[in-house]
């Protein structure tokens, strides 16, 4: 299994006249962050939410919204009439400016962020569980979301190594050709500035052996097989937390394909290795967003 760090989850629960709505939205992120919006009367549960959260979550950038509403008159309230007048002297400033008419500010004015509020700030044990139950749905929610998008994610990522895996096959295609026209050009080279009657043929050939296996590229192209295979192993772990893993592994493909490209000199075999560095980044670019 693979997952996304990506995703939405939302859920909604009644009980009487209290209505409780959580909206997760996660996005990639390196450690677990949360920007948490509660309604005040959850502030004493806050550590319980983050920890509930960081559990089955794990990592990502998250924004969460848990929402209480009352909808009746079932719980007393008290209205806070300083907040309300610097609200009503903040709209009525704003529509004088824009000349704008003032219509029925009361109404809008109870409707403000914490304008009205329970007159007791502290949840019943019922309703506290109401609204963790509804925090794990919210999160079941967005933990399938992100299955769905870890699944395209693995899809994705097995093309890239695939490609990979083809591109470095035509290298080693290349390779033996490639040492026939290095050792074919230095036997020119000194040809025409030395002359072949001067030239040592033993202590020329043990100077080509010498310059190919500087150039020799088959343990490069050898580790970049066994990164690749390590690689189709991790996707294939079953648990799902393996973004970084897949991270590390991808930046020794890539020191592997560098070291075959400095070491190769020859065009033909430059060209593979420049659609190979396209499809590890891309694969880098996914990987950010895998759990």
């Amino acid at each position: 299994m693979l997952k996304s760090m990506t995703g939405f989850g939302r859920a909604e629960s009644a009980r009487g006249e209290t209505s409780i709505v959580v909206e997760i939205k996660s996005l990639n992120g390196k450690q677990f962050e949360v920007n948490l919006k509660i309604s005040p009367l959850l502030k004493p549960y806050e550590f319980d939410i983050r920890s509930l959260m960081q559990q089955t979550l794990q990592r990502g950038t998250l924004d969460v919204s848990i929402n209480i509403r009352q909808n009746g008159a079932t719980r007393p309230v008290v209205i806070n009439t300083d907040l309300a007048k610097y609200y009503y002297q903040s709209i009525t400033m704003l529509a004088n400016q824009l000349e704008l008419p003032q219509g029925d500010l009361l109404n809008v004015l109870m409707k403000l962020p914490e304008v009205v509020s329970p007159a007791t700030e502290q949840l019943t044990r019922e309703e506290w569980k109401d609204v963790e139950d509804t925090l794990k749905e919210a999160l079941t929610d967005l933990d399938l979301h992100r299955q769905d998008e870890g699944q395209m994610l693995k899809a994705d990522l097995q093309q890239r190594i695939d490609n990979i895996e083809q591109y470095s096959g035509k290298v080693r295609e290349l390779d033996p050709l490639r040492k026939d026209r290095i050792r074919q050009r230095l036997e020119g080279l000194l040809a025409e500035h030395v002359g072949k009657d001067n030239v040592d043929g033993n202590r020329l050939e043990q100077e080509l052996i010498f310059y190919l296996e500087k150039l020799d590229i088959s343990e490069e192209l050898s580790r970049l097989e066994n990164h690749l295979r390590y690689f189709r192993e991790i996707l294939k772990d079953e648990d799902p937390a393996k973004g970084k893993k897949l991270g590390f592994v991808l930046q020794e493909i890539g020191r592997e394909i560098n070291t075959t490209g400095s070491k190769a000199n020859d065009a033909g075999i430059q060209q593979w290795v420049v659609l190979m560095k396209d499809e590890l980044e891309k694969a880098k670019e996914q990987v950010l967003n895998v759990l």
